[in-house]
């Protein structure tokens, strides 16, 4: 049975939702009635967002958090209070060959995208447990179902970040607990942290609107769904490894699901 959770009053906290893909996902939560807060390394980025929600009408604070400090997660989770939908949006981009990468930039990249759904997820879902109630969305990543070439520290943080959404699903379903899980695995987005990218087939694996991916994430939980993959192909993407390596190998150079940060042009955003 599907676990719907509405939007309207309910207590939403958006992890990195001080630009991007999170300041989407934030003012979609807002305009759909719910009170939301913003957690963001940036006082800057989040505020601003809050500003902008206050201004349309609708409820929101911001609070300055590193996702990735486990005593400044319970910190912040006890001033926040108790929530209805966790959003687990934080992300960092990573994306140097595994030789160039420096060790304090690999560390960082698991440690946002991955270690930190941990801890958020830790400090909220006791009360989403007790009430019986809520959501859990994790914001992955089509790189969480196959590798592309010389993004091993953020591939690898995402396809945990799959895992950890699959680990909390059967374990919630086991103890009989009602709380959704969703996780949202698009294709390259134009967030700001990729401007201008290659695609060899551009209609079958095109740049995604943010928006609209955001919508479809706010959706899901809305209607208990618990997957947004995003184009529909990349749903097939994981069915290649079914394949024999040189098939596998051959299919993924025909799609170019295996780029690289060579592929990409004009980088900004949060990348370590």
């Amino acid at each position: 049975m599907a676990i719907c959770t509405t939007f309207k009053n309910a207590r939403v906290l958006v992890t990195g939702g001080g630009n991007g893909m999170g300041k989407i996902l934030a003012c979609g939560a807002a305009q759909r009635g719910a009170d939301v807060t913003i957690w963001d390394m940036s006082a800057q980025r989040g505020q601003a967002v809050r500003d902008i929600i206050r201004d349309h009408g609708c409820r929101a604070e911001a609070f300055v958090v590193d996702v990735t400090d486990r005593a400044g997660v319970a910190a912040a989770a006890e001033q926040t209070g108790p929530i209805d939908i966790l959003i687990n949006n934080a992300g960092v981009v990573g994306g140097r060959p595994l030789l160039e990468a420096s060790g304090d930039a690999i560390e960082r990249v698991l440690q946002v995208n991955l270690h930190s759904l941990f801890w958020v997820t830790r400090a909220f879902l006791p009360g989403m447990r007790e009430r019986d109630h809520g959501a859990v969305v994790t914001v992955s990543s089509a790189a969480g179902l196959i590798a592309p070439a010389k993004m091993s520290d953020y591939s690898a943080s995402k396809f945990g970040a799959i895992g950890f959404n699959e680990a909390l699903r059967n374990e919630l379903r086991h103890d009989g607990v009602h709380v959704n899980t969703v996780v949202a695995c698009p294709f390259y987005m134009n967030t700001g942290m990729f401007e201008g990218v290659k695609t060899r087939f551009p209609k079958l694996l095109p740049i995604l609107d943010p928006a609209a991916v955001a919508i479809r994430i706010l959706n899901a939980v809305e209607t208990g769904a618990q997957q947004v993959i995003e184009p529909p192909l990349v749903r097939l993407v994981p069915a290649l490894r079914l394949l024999p390596p040189h098939l596998f190998d051959a299919v993924a150079e025909f799609l170019g699901v295996n780029a690289t940060m060579d592929d990409f042009q004009g980088r900004t955003g949060d990348r370590v």
